[in-house]
């Protein structure tokens, strides 16, 4: 990956009270996508919402289980133009076997964006790997060469940014 200004890290990340790792001021997604941020020269553009804030875990997971059983999409602030980038990596936590929904608000706006652009998908997790993550973006973004992807798990994230560089070296090797 060249550092050219031609990534993009799209995530969303949570902080506060998270699993393993307990009560949190910076997401375990956010610290990931800042060492890609770091290794890539990649820009960031952070999904926010603040319909999560401030929830202790099981509340959490129970309304994120919720929003997936009624396909409900949350809305986020801002957006971005991605036209300008030719890889997007997209990361965040693994909520309900993918994605938090409100990421899924941001592919429906974008679905038909990132056609013939390159899209990795991260994620953090404490056990679920990358879940249905990349499946699910593939669903989202037809037309864009899909990569396997990568997923570390949170209570990591900390002490183990070797193995986000490595993952990212193998990016470059390929």
């Amino acid at each position: 990956m060249a550092k050219d200004g031609k990534a993009l890290v799209v995530f969303f990340s949570h902080a506060g009270d998270n699993y393993a790792v307990g009560n949190i001021e910076v997401g375990n997604t956010k610290i990931v996508a800042d060492y890609i941020t770091e290794v890539t020269g990649a820009e960031q553009f952070e999904i926010v919402t603040h319909k999560y804030d401030g929830m202790a875990y099981t509340p959490l997971i129970n309304l994120a289980k919720e929003e997936v059983k009624n396909g409900e999409l949350p809305e986020y602030e801002g957006d971005i133009d991605l036209n300008k980038y030719d890889t997007v990596f997209i990361g965040g936590p693994v909520w309900w076997g993918t994605y938090p929904q409100v990421m899924f608000t941001f592919f429906k706006k974008h679905a038909n964006d990132l056609k013939g652009k390159t899209i990795i998908p991260f994620t953090t997790h404490e056990g679920s790997g990358l879940a249905n993550c990349v499946e699910d973006v593939k669903d989202a973004f037809p037309g864009a060469n899909v990569q396997k992807g990568f997923s570390i798990y949170g209570h990591e994230v900390r002490t183990e940014k070797k193995k986000v560089e490595k993952w990212i070296r193998s990016l470059s090797e390929k």
